[in-house]
Formats: C-alpha cells, structure tokens, sequence
C-alpha cells in the first residue's frame, strides 16, 4: 500500500522535513510517493532515500516545475 505525500507550494527544504516525518510512519515495504515543486528537491529528496537505503521507483517530471518520486522503505 502507497502513502501519497503533496508537498507542491512547499519551499525547500520543507518536502524533504515531511517525507522524513511520513517515512518514520511507515511500515517496512510501504511506498511513499512524493509530489513537489521545489527545484531543490530534485537532488535532495533522491540523496536523502540513498543515504538511508530506502530503494528510488519512479522519479519523473510531472509539469513544468513539479516532480513525482516514489520512494520505498526497506529498513
């Protein structure tokens, strides 16, 4: 089961602060998928995942400025 985040409207680093906060809510093998607008994000959020060995699905460009990621926990 998939947790939808929306963070679009949100500035930087804020994405980032509630992706952590739902990932720490979440079962093991649950996907969160994240939906944002902050540029910055496009490098910290993917960083992030990595470093906490979380694995990167789906990570595309949904709009002009707005990206989707799908991240799921592994640990």
């Amino acid at each position: 089961m998939a947790k939808t985040l929306r963070t679009n409207g949100l500035v930087c680093p804020f994405p980032l602060v509630e992706a952590k906060k739902a990932m720490q809510e979440m079962a093991i093998n649950e996907e969160l998928i994240i939906y944002f607008d902050c540029t910055q994000g496009t490098q910290s959020i993917p960083e992030w995942a990595a470093e906490e060995g979380y694995d990167v699905g789906e990570f595309i460009q949904i709009g002009d400025a707005e990206w989707k990621i799908s991240i799921k926990k592994t640990n």
